[in-house]
């Protein structure tokens, strides 16, 4: 379990190559950073969803928020561009295999983890779907933070904002879907101030 540690430990210091490539400064965000912000995102989703009467299981989505960027500590933080080049395919093979390599010396919890990693990476479950949910929203958040700040040029974070779809229904949709519009609109206004 501690080599496990130490090499999880790599991704508090490993940029997110997105602000990198866009100009931003060193240390703007770590991959850990994020995963603790998907991961905050993440819990807030199901709290909303259990006071709305929809119970989903909240350790899983915890512990996939958690580990649903482990790869990159062993092949860091591609950028989505490199699909264009590597193929998503090959890029998701890649990454399942840094994951397997990563857990393969946590005896039983090694195919947990597995389990978890290959979920989110397919969108099987509701559980899955929330946690990619979770991952949009805390990247538009810290878009959002970072245009408040003086950043531009960040546009196309945004696209996705415009129809988000993670196959979700019901008030997980409507919650989402809420979030979404509130994050548009916080977005207009600093445009807005800004012009």
């Amino acid at each position: 379990m501690l080599q496990e540690l130490i090499e999880v430990q790599r991704l508090k210091n490993l940029d997110r190559t997105g602000w990198s490539l866009r100009g931003l400064a060193p240390r703007t965000e770590s991959v850990a950073a994020h995963s603790f912000g998907v991961g905050v995102v993440a819990m807030l989703l199901v709290d909303e969803l259990a006071s709305r009467g929809v119970k989903v299981n909240s350790e899983r989505v915890l512990r996939m928020a958690l580990l649903h960027d482990w790869a990159e500590a062993r092949i860091g933080d591609m950028p989505k561009t490199a699909s264009t080049y590597f193929g998503t395919g090959q890029r998701k093979r890649a990454e399942l295999a840094a994951f397997s390599d990563i857990v393969s010396g946590l005896g039983a919890s090694a195919d947990l983890y597995r389990e978890l990693y290959e979920d989110y990476e397919q969108r099987s479950s509701v559980e899955a779907r929330l946690v990619k949910a979770a991952d949009i929203i805390d990247l538009l958040v810290q878009v959002l933070t970072l245009e408040r700040a003086g950043a531009r040029g960040l546009d196309e974070f945004w696209e996705v904002a415009q129809a988000p779809n993670f196959s979700l229904d019901g008030p997980a949709k409507q919650i989402i879907e809420e979030l979404m519009q509130e994050l548009v609109k916080l977005r207009k206004e600093i445009n807005q101030s800004a012009g």
